[in-house]
């Protein structure tokens, strides 16, 4: 086997868990942790007032204000080895909302939806080649019905006599299939762990070129979405000319749907793309055999195009046009070098087998297509397109017209479920690294990405709406995004083989280096061409995409530096603070998300008797800061922590006990990924247990001095308030932890 080894460090790179929100400690930040907790005297902790594991309080649940279920009824002991019990597990229903309409907007949700998912649940589903190939090529084949079209849509312009150069141009469009399908198939072994444009140029070219590349692919999803859908919508249009004002509508509601289908959890793998991708290829393949037969009756001459007048003069740059918009038949060809976890194994060889599958099935029914069309002398025209016109005459009667318009719109509606799949990984990977927002890290309910999935609807649907759902308008701009991350992936495996120098690099190189030169071309080609047409769009958006990562980078990597754990300072004497000073570069961190807060009436302080409750996301200096607050007011201390699996709970006690376990932890998964629910009715539980107990919560609030930072944060500590408002005798208090800029 070429290419690199599997192993730990690769697989970081594209696996997607739901521990991503909550990035372990890195080894100075441990050492840190221990020099600070060796710093902490506490002296003897008093006795809580309260049992933390619910277990004293079992044999008398009851409902309490806050929730209509018996609160301690929502956790269950989480065992651990050897039969110890290492904290609790949240259940189901303590992620169930307690208002009326919450609960009715909650049933409305799983009847859509589905019921949630557990953070076990994540399935990495292996494919064979036979289902893998309609899966992953639904993008790529789909673009043949209108590739071709976009050719000679360009070509036409120049009148019919201008048609003719449809063929060697498609020639060279085969050529270009043939060159980036081989760089592809390079790719595969050399990250057999998956990866797509982002993470291989990143990984070679820099942080830059990653960041060119993910804003290049995020156009191209975006855009994917808006051409499938359009695409698929002329289609039936073609066939049913009476729907044609509606196309808009209709649109919108299938971008809709695909979102709704997405939230629920709709795999990649799933069957539904197995049955419309085939049916797609025999119709288009019978279609091409009874045309060449009708053709070959005739002696293949093929007939005279009609007469179309030139509305421009026959040039370079309009030859070049017509080439880069054919060239959009290639987009999705990355999708199996993004997929290759998903193979059964050997996951890397099945992996390339089905790319020269998709890649053989592209050039023929590309080719054939085009070849086709100039033997039956179609030309482009308004209201149908040319893949229905050609159909209408081949098969002039019986259902078999219909079976093919059917089939096109079926693949081309469901290509557009490519990006859903795609678009919320790469801001996930991009949100990792501290490139895009934190709330892209979160897996919804469903274990899909929500966040994700809605802005690319979001996005799509202002881009369909604004181009009045046409294909023709959205072409122009779909080349340069698609190329762009081509020739950045390739040049980045041109670096990556020159970096590891193994057997036959040189030759790697050569294959990736030509895929790179040639998309390269074709992205100069269609920005230079197409750049009045549009193309300036995205010439314009992707520098902006890349300032716009780069910003929210920089206000991670200050968040990060500001609440990085520091040691003491040498001679410190008990007591003594960490200083406040920045800490060194590295990897914006997972930090608690917290708003400011409003502070409770006062009551008679000998009324009261105090558990302070600190809920600690990750160990840095807010909740070093919140945990000394809370010890500091002499009352019983708990610190709770919610991990969504066992494997961060785990991860989170060893490093309390590095610290020094100055203060009781109790710990929670949350295997439903949720936060503010279960750490609400963890809260119900304690005061429905001991309800003469004054709870105060202690929780950082991180101060923002710039308003556009508050999107990239949660606001967790306000979320909190909220579900705490109607319990009595708790009190949120904040400390707030100013960031400079």
């Amino acid at each position: 086997m070429s290419g690199r080894s599997a192993d730990d460090d690769d697989r970081s790179g594209t696996v997607v868990t739901p521990s991503a929100e909550f990035p372990p400690l890195d080894p100075a930040e441990v050492d840190a942790l221990r020099r600070v907790g060796a710093q902490w005297r506490t002296g003897v902790p008093p006795a809580l007032p309260v049992d933390p594991t619910l277990d004293r309080y079992r044999s008398r649940p009851a409902p309490g204000r806050f929730s209509r279920l018996a609160p301690i009824a929502l956790f269950r002991p989480e065992p651990g080895d050897r039969g110890r019990r290492d904290g609790l597990v949240a259940a189901e229903p303590a992620n169930r909302p307690d208002s009326r309409l919450g609960r009715r907007l909650g049933r409305v949700r799983r009847a859509v939806l589905g019921p949630p998912l557990t953070s076990a649940a994540v399935l990495h589903e292996r494919m064979r080649k036979l289902v893998a190939l309609p899966v992953l090529s639904s993008d790529l084949l789909s673009s043949v019905a209108y590739g071709p079209e976009a050719l000679l849509t360009v070509l036409v312009l120049a009148g019919s006599g201008a048609l003719g150069l449809a063929l060697p141009l498609s020639a060279g469009l085969v050529l270009l299939m043939v060159a980036v399908g081989i760089s592809y198939r390079q790719t595969i072994p050399a990250y057999p762990h998956g990866a797509g444009s982002y993470l291989v140029a990143g990984d070679n070219l820099g942080v830059g070129a990653g960041l060119t590349a993910a804003a290049g692919l995020m156009l191209d999803y975006v855009l994917t979405v808006s051409v499938s859908i359009a695409a698929g919508l002329h289609a039936i249009t073609s066939a049913l000319p009476g729907l044609t004002p509606f196309a808009v509508p209709l649109g919108v509601l299938v971008i809709l749907l695909l979102l709704a289908g997405n939230l629920r959890g709709v795999r990649t793998a799933g069957n539904i793309f197995v049955l419309p991708t085939y049916a797609f290829v025999v119709a288009v393949l019978g279609l091409l055999v009874v045309g060449y037969l009708r053709a070959a009756g005739r002696g293949f001459t093929p007939v005279a195009p009609p007469v179309v007048p030139a509305a421009e003069g026959l040039g370079l740059l309009l030859v070049l046009r017509a080439f880069a918009s054919g060239a959009v038949s290639m987009t999705g060809i990355e999708a199996v070098s993004n997929a290759v976890p998903a193979f059964r194994p050997t996951e890397w060889r099945n992996a390339r087998t089905t790319l020269a599958w998709m890649v053989a099935m592209l050039v023929v029914l590309f080719a054939g297509l085009t070849l086709l069309i100039h033997l039956a002398g179609l030309v482009p025209r308004p209201g149908e397109t040319l893949l229905s016109q050609l159909a209408r005459v081949t098969f002039p009667t019986g259902p078999w017209y219909a079976v093919v318009q059917a089939t096109t719109a079926l693949i081309l509606l469901l290509a557009a479920n490519t990006a859903f799949n795609d678009f919320p990984r790469l801001l996930f990977f991009m949100a990792r690294a501290g490139h895009a927002p934190r709330r892209f890290l979160h897996l919804g309910d469903r274990l899909a990405f929500g966040n994700g999935l809605v802005a690319l609807s979001g996005t799509a649907i202002v881009v369909f709406v604004a181009f009045g759902g046409h294909t023709e308008g959205l072409i122009p701009l779909y080349a340069v995004g698609v190329f762009l991350a081509f020739t950045l992936s390739q040049s980045g495996m041109v670096v990556h083989w020159r970096r590891h120098r193994e057997a036959g690099w040189r030759r790697r190189a050569l294959v990736n280096g030509v895929g790179a030169v040639l998309s390269g071309l074709v992205l100069l080609t269609a920005a230079v061409a197409k750049f009045t047409e549009g193309a300036w769009v995205v010439v314009v958006a992707v520098p902006l995409l890349v300032l716009l990562f780069h910003r929210i980078h920089r206000h991670y990597h200050n968040l990060h530096a500001a609440l990085a754990l520091q040691p003491p300072p040498t001679g410190g004497g008990p007591g003594a603070r960490p200083p406040s000073v920045a800490g060194g570069p590295g990897p914006p961190a997972a930090v608690p998300e917290y708003g400011p807060g409003s502070v409770e009436g006062e009551e008679l302080p000998q009324e009261l008797r105090h558990l302070v409750v600190v809920p600690v996301v990750r160990l840095n200096r807010a909740s070093m800061r919140a945990l000394a607050y809370a010890v500091s007011l002499g009352r019983p201390t708990l610190a709770v922590h919610l991990a969504p699996e066992d494997a961060e709970a785990d991860r989170f006690r060893e490093q309390w006990r590095a610290w020094g376990d100055h203060v009781r932890l109790e710990t929670i998964v949350s295997p439903y990924r949720a936060v503010i629910g279960p750490l609400a009715h963890y809260l119900a539980a304690l005061h429905a247990a001991a309800p003469e107990l004054v709870l105060t919560v202690v929780v950082p609030a991180v101060v923002l001095r710039r308003p556009w930072h508050r999107l990239l944060h949660s606001r967790t500590e306000q979320r909190l308030r909220r579900a705490l408002r109607a319990l009595p005798g708790v009190v949120v208090t904040s400390i707030p932890i100013h960031v400079p800029e």
